[in-house]
């Protein structure tokens, strides 16, 4: 039994605490990566929300992280090597790391962990994700305005239900401001990988897409828009303000640290429990980054009120009529899509072209 537990259990014998752990010891808090800190998206984000657990907590937090750790056997080392160390709370930020963590839970029942963007859960288990999508109607909102040759290019990690919803909200707003727009998509199979990522962009490029959005992690498609001149680009989880304000003309941002200090506190007062929490623009998860002046004043000005709608619950981003790829209907006038069907969502909607590969 760590020391803390008992200390926490001889006390509350005594009668001295009301759930909250007594401790002489930090609790401690770990994080499991898929990519490098500094990958500049979805890594870089999750270790601001582990930075901000230290500014918060101070002494009373001690946070450690094992970064690029494979989506695999190797995460579920780097779990158990965690526990094993005398974490109590562990983050495990990727969607692959879903079955390893669930294995490692039920080896330490007595550690905490919090499972991102997946759907397994367990007593010591709680998932939680952000509700992308609705930053893809944002970014696709603006895309179907700016294009010129009608042609979007979309870079894929994994024919997930996460990314699947990323690429049909997008391409519905598009489609509402555009008509005549088409959509390319090419599969990456990689969450963070600058060479197959630039390779992606560059193969849009080429097929003329003038507008690139990505699920994937590096800046290596912006730094591909940028070589090659005249491709609008959005940011992925982060800001990467570094291309701004051309060709990264706005941007989806995950603010995590609200929500990785909330829990840690909960870990701290001996209130956590499982949960799954799915938030969104309106909670402040899914952040829209400033829409830079290379896009012109109008569509900006339209992109913040659908923004502004989304966040007030005025607005759902997968509104019907919505029919599915097939031609068959899914969503009649005025109906919005329940978290269920999103959670899983495996097809496309109308209008998109291809196949989702297995």
């Amino acid at each position: 039994m760590k020391r803390r537990t008992f200390l926490a259990a001889t006390a509350l014998a005594a009668g001295l605490t009301s759930g909250a752990f007594a401790q002489d010891d930090p609790v401690k808090v770990g994080f499991v990566y898929v990519g490098p800190v500094g990958d500049g998206g979805w890594t870089y984000e999750h270790d601001q929300g582990r930075l901000a657990v230290e500014a918060h907590f101070g002494d009373a937090v001690e946070t450690v992280y094992v970064e690029s750790v494979p989506e695999g056997p190797d995460a579920e080392r780097v779990m158990t090597q965690m526990a094993l160390e005398g974490a109590d709370l562990i983050f495990t930020t990727s969607f692959g790391y879903m079955d390893q963590t669930i294995n490692v839970a039920a080896q330490f029942p007595d550690v905490m962990f919090e499972h991102a963007t997946g759907y397994k859960r367990a007593d010591n288990v709680s998932t939680y994700s952000a509700r992308f999508y609705e930053g893809r109607a944002v970014q696709g909102h603006i895309a179907g305005q700016i294009t010129e040759s009608n042609i979007v290019g979309y870079i894929g990690s994994y024919p997930i239900p996460e990314v699947i919803r990323g690429i049909n909200a997008a391409y519905l707003h598009a489609r509402d401001v555009n008509p005549d727009v088409e959509f390319r998509i090419v599969w990456a199979y990689t969450w963070f990988d600058p060479a197959k990522e630039a390779e992606a962009a560059n193969v849009l490029i080429e097929q003329g897409a003038d507008v690139i959005l990505q699920h994937t992690d590096s800046t290596a498609p912006q730094a591909a828009a940028q070589a090659a001149g005249d491709v609008y680009t959005f940011g992925q989880a982060s800001d990467m303000y570094e291309f701004a304000p051309m060709p990264r003309v706005s941007s989806i941002i995950d603010d995590w640290a609200p929500y990785y200090i909330a829990r840690t506190q909960a870990v701290i007062d001996g209130t956590w429990e499982s949960t799954d929490t799915w938030d969104g623009i309106g909670p402040g998860m899914v952040g829209i980054g400033e829409i830079t002046d290379a896009v012109p004043a109008e569509v900006k000005a339209s992109a913040e009120a659908l923004r502004d709608a989304i966040a007030a619950g005025e607005y759902h981003p997968f509104t019907g009529p919505i029919n599915r790829q097939d031609g068959s209907a899914w969503l009649a006038e005025g109906e919005t899509a329940d978290d269920g069907t999103l959670l899983g969502m495996d097809f496309y909607v109308e209008g998109l072209t291809g196949t989702i590969p297995e």
